[in-house]
């Protein structure tokens, strides 16, 4: 390979040529280990949240069917009902009944509202701040909380994503990038040493890597490619961590696994509880299949069903364990659906950036809360709209991080956590 070549490799290309190397000399897998950041986590004056458990439903979560019913509205609730929660002034629809025993904990932000109507723009906006630009890769929340806050524990990934969703570190770089897991059974993948190798043939694994690592810094000087060096080091400091434990929910009881559910969003938000506990920052669980276009009653019911019982399990838990009050628990939406039934696709909704719903818990805000409110028929806000980069700000607020705080990126360009949001005080006790 020429030297001008390797210069200009993608960021993709260099992720599989390093991860090609340590797959062939140390037989681990790299990939895991690009979540893990390297800032160093220092008390942060104000903040009310140390550690982030991000729900998000990917699809378009029907506001109307779940936290915004509209009991009067018979035409717009179709064959959802309202249903009484533990917290006055607040119904949710009769498909989360278990939720509706810990709303006292939980404030329902129901003034949210988007500019963006599809599916991929309007999660990339909910996730970094920014509508996506053809010539700049934006940071996820994840990705700048890592970087303005550092890990919480050295050891081991500080931002993890489960059941896919998360995202890179942006024009951050890798290193910010989240930690994959598919799936919450199978833990963090590649990241034990191969029974078939043996502690001296190990080292002497990494003796080579080592080496062979000088050699190609030398030949080629990249930046982003000598920033994957520490990658090895931390791979190897994971294996040998004992908080690698923190990604194996088996260790738990069969009684907390029955309680938080068997289904995959409700087994991550298990290993959420588990991760946070062992202080990992940011932690995102993907809950998809909320594009209820047909037969919207159906899918709610389903996607409800397994929500219910995670998100639930998970507030009470973490309630239970006095670990809620700095754990800041987030779900989020790219937007709502339609009030309007669409009867001839089978009682659908559609896309609805209008006007749609998300949730707060923990991290100082208010239990038992609810900020802003929305027309007769959950059509559009009435009072107190909430914009995306208001509700980041939000997050960065609970964090203690400041928002407004510029960065800029390789190219010289001036970007925030935040954009140009601000957080919404009222929702802080």
């Amino acid at each position: 390979m020429k030297k001008s070549d390797a210069n200009k490799l993608s960021e993709l290309d260099r992720r599989k040529f390093m991860s090609f190397a340590a797959k062939s000399y140390l037989g681990v897998n790299l990939f895991p280990m690009l979540g893990a950041g390297v800032g160093n986590a220092t008390e942060i004056s104000g903040a009310k949240a140390k550690r982030v458990i991000y729900l998000y439903m990917g699809g378009g979560m029907s506001h109307v069917d779940t936290f915004d019913p509209k009991p009067k509205k018979k035409d717009v609730m179709g064959e959802t009902e309202a249903i009484a929660t533990s917290a006055d002034g607040i119904q949710v629809g009769h498909y989360l009944p278990k939720t509706a025993k810990i709303m006292d904990k939980v404030c329902v932000v129901n003034s949210m509202t988007s500019n963006q109507g599809a599916h991929e723009q309007g999660s990339y906006v909910m996730r970094t701040s920014y509508a996506p630009r053809g010539t700049v890769t934006h940071p996820t929340l994840g990705a700048w909380t890592l970087k303005l806050a550092g890990r919480l524990n050295a050891e081991i990934p500080g931002y993890v994503a489960i059941n896919g969703g998360g995202g890179g570190g942006g024009f951050f770089g890798a290193k910010y990038g989240a930690a994959p897991i598919g799936n919450a059974n199978s833990g963090l993948r590649d990241s034990s040493k191969p029974r078939a190798v043996g502690n001296e043939d190990f080292e002497r694994r990494l003796s080579l890597a080592d080496r062979l690592n000088k050699q190609f810094h030398e030949r080629y000087e990249n930046s982003e490619v000598k920033g994957y060096e520490d990658l090895y080091s931390e791979a190897v400091r994971l294996m040998n961590s004992e908080d690698l434990k923190a990604f194996n929910i088996s260790g738990e009881s069969s009684a907390a696994r029955k309680h938080y559910g068997n289904g995959r969003f409700a087994q991550g938000c298990l290993l959420a509880r588990r991760l946070v506990e062992h202080d990992v920052r940011f932690v995102e669980v993907h809950l998809g299949g909320w594009d209820t276009h047909y037969d919207n009653f159906a899918g709610v019911e389903a996607r409800c069903a397994e929500f219910d019982a995670g998100y639930s399990a998970l507030i009470s838990d973490l309630a239970e364990r006095d670990m809620l009050k700095d754990t800041l628990v987030v779900v989020a939406t790219e937007f709502g659906r339609s009030p309007e039934i669409k009867t001839n696709h089978n009682n659908g909704r559609d896309h609805h950036p209008a006007a749609f719903s998300c949730l707060l818990a923990g991290g100082g805000v208010k239990g038992g809360y609810k900020y802003g409110e929305t027309d007769a028929s959950a059509a559009r806000i009435k009072a107190n709209p909430v914009p995306v980069q208001d509700f980041n700000a939000t997050i960065a607020h609970s964090l203690g991080l400041p928002h407004d705080l510029v960065i800029m990126s390789p190219t010289k360009r001036p970007f925030r956590m935040a954009d140009k949001g601000s957080p919404i005080k009222d929702v802080f006790a």
